[in-house]
């Protein structure tokens, strides 16, 4: 096998491991398809000799060429009969083993690649946060969705044909040997010319091939960005320059795809010369051999179908070498995502968590990025079952943060995050994370039903069930109110619904979960007085009997806590009651007093107008 073919089955060893497992269960189809493909190429194999029967016996009937009696024997027509049956039998079965083969390896093919797609899909959900906030999600996409599509679809048009075509061209050049072997080695010598040819242009494609699917990443990155920030965009009025970004990029894409064309097109058109190179010696050589009656004339027909049979799979190499760098560049990309390892994962002896109280504790929790900018730095933190704990402070000081390491979404790099006792990383991140909820700032709605919506992850939830937590939420009202009520569909993100209604549906989805901690990231933010107070009512009925996390600025809202902890450059400066700490008469009290005359302020204004 030559250096680019090698380059061009991507990563050849790290492909079977990962896909192995998929494809060993479909031996049996496997089997039955790969003894349809050997009895094609032996059908191939015989197709050309009824017609040496047909020229030597029927139509050239010399004494020199009777040495078959047996067949010498037969009348003309009897013969010609027998031949052109045989002609209609041997292209029968071998389009019908074709058939199977084709059929069977594609459907083999698309079970394998379809489970592969499903591992690869949860494989990017399982990777950590740090990757995705690397990585472009429109080119994730791509790699879902296009790269699998173009290697399934590839494997499947180029690699078959390509493994028959090999397997053809083996079975006729043993066939030409037992011939006659001079003829065979000098149809032969325009191999090494191809060969070289090949190697020097499959590399070339395959470069362009995968530099042209880097820039389709991009292209669907920036689309994707775009669309979804669709509203900001255009309230900027940045559609020109995004517009503009997309047209460079698509434009980078297409020359580097005219490149692989253009390459793959003449890698096709100089085979096609040099295989018109070998036909021409073989019939002058071939010709030369029967005037002198060391072949028939038979023979020589034989020989020249065979050349042209056997040059066809030597085309096909040509052509299915430029696809098969398509599919390599699609499986390398596939790959490179899949050789990734989540950062946060499982440890060996890892166990599943209990029901939690909600005792939770950060033991000297350091957090730093990969980067080397630190975010967190000694954080020592003791809540009791059912206490709720407000996170407040300046912008970019580690809160949010802080609860992602309850969540494990990140690991600290020094210290322990325990709850009821015993380390987070200890237990499933199964098991760990259903029991915590989450009411983000921007809570995110799928495209699908209000009743899905308020459901998704929690499975054999009843509609009583689903109903109570929209109350609890303060979101039945106006679910009700909707056209479809619980069944309305409402737009991806949510976009239909207002952000206190999308809050509220997020809080009853956090409600259904029945966590025992409950984890609100700036819950209010963005909302009107009206929306904010009905979402403030629903979280506070939400938080009875929870261990909770709240982050937010207004510091009004966190003087309801337990306890406040106020968080500067990922260290805790303070932490007490609303009472405790306005008598420390530190960063806390000089914070709410300002935005306690801010708001002041805003009544004031508001009863003057």
């Amino acid at each position: 096998m030559s250096k680019p073919l090698k380059q061009a089955i991507p990563g050849l060893g790290g492909v079977l491991a990962y896909f192995w497992p998929y494809i060993r269960p479909q031996y049996g189809l496997l089997l039955v398809s790969a003894i349809a493909l050997i009895a094609d190429v032996g059908l191939r194999v015989l197709e050309p000799w009824p017609l040496k029967f047909v020229f030597d016996y029927v139509l050239i009937r010399g004494d020199k060429l009777n040495n078959i009696p047996a067949i010498a024997n037969l009348e003309p027509m009897t013969l010609l009969t027998f031949s052109a049956i045989a002609v209609l039998v041997i292209t029968g079965l071998r389009a019908l083993a074709a058939y199977w083969s084709t059929v069977g390896l594609a459907t083999v093919g698309s079970r394998v690649m379809g489970k592969v797609r499903n591992y690869l899909y949860c494989h990017l959900q399982d990777l950590s946060l740090g990757y995705h906030t690397k990585a472009r999600s429109g080119d994730l996409i791509v790699r879902v969705s296009s790269d699998a599509s173009r290697l399934q679809e590839i494997m499947i048009t180029a690699a078959l044909p390509l493994i028959v075509s090999i397997l053809t061209l083996f079975g006729m050049i043993g066939v030409m040997f037992w011939m006659n072997p001079s003829l065979t080695l000098l149809s032969l010598f325009t191999l090494p010319l191809f060969w070289l040819i090949t190697q020097r242009l499959s590399k070339r494609i395959r470069a362009s091939s995968l530099k042209q699917r880097k820039q389709e990443g991009m292209v669907a990155a920036t689309a994707a960005e775009s669309i979804a920030a669709i509203k900001l965009v255009k309230a900027l009025s940045l559609q020109d320059a995004f517009a503009r970004v997309f047209a460079q990029q698509n434009q980078r894409s297409l020359k580097e795809s005219v490149k692989t064309q253009r390459l793959a097109a003449h890698l096709e058109r100089t085979v096609d010369a040099v295989i018109a190179l070998g036909t021409a010696i073989v019939l002058w050589y071939g010709s030369w051999l029967a005037l002198r009656d060391a072949l028939t004339p038979g023979d020589v027909l034989v020989f020249l179908t065979y050349l042209k049979n056997a040059f066809k799979p030597v085309q096909n190499f040509a052509k299915y070498t430029g696809r098969l760098a398509k599919a390599a560049a699609s499986g390398e990309r596939i790959l490179d995502v899949l050789n990734q390892q989540p950062d946060v994962r499982d440890l060996p002896d890892a166990i599943p968590a209990p029901i939690f109280r909600g005792e939770v504790r950060f033991e000297n929790v350091h957090f730093t990025y990969e980067s080397g900018q630190v975010l967190l730095q000694d954080i020592n933190l003791n809540i009791q079952p059912g206490q709720q704990v407000a996170i407040v402070g300046t912008s970019g000081g580690g809160k949010s943060t802080l609860v992602s390491l309850l969540l494990r979404l990140y690991d600290p790099s020094q210290g322990r995050v325990i709850i009821d006792g015993r380390d987070i990383r200890e237990y499933t991140l199964a098991s760990l994370r259903p029991q915590i909820s989450v009411v983000l700032q921007d809570s995110i709605l799928f495209a699908a039903t209000i009743r899905e919506n308020i459901a998704y992850g929690i499975a054999g939830v009843s509609d009583a069930e689903i109903v109570a937590a929209a109350r609890l939420a303060n979101a039945d009202d106006f679910i009700q109110a909707l056209p479809q009520g619980y069944d309305t569909v409402v737009g991806e993100r949510g976009a239909t619904l207002s952000g206190g209604q999308r809050q509220r549906i997020a809080i009853a989805r956090a409600a259904i979960r029945q966590a025992p901690i409950l984890i609100l990231d700036e819950p209010t933010t963005g909302l009107d007085k009206g929306n904010e107070k009905a979402v403030i009512d629903a979280l506070q009925q939400l938080s009875e009997n929870c261990t909770t996390f709240l982050i937010t600025h207004d510091l009004d809202f966190a003087t309801r806590a337990d306890i406040i902890v106020y968080l500067e450059h990922g260290r805790v400066v303070e932490q007490g009651s609303h009472v405790e700490l306005m008598q420390e008469n530190g960063r806390y009290k000089a914070l709410y007093e300002v935005q306690n005359a801010m708001r002041n302020e805003e009544i004031t204004h508001a009863k003057a107008s």
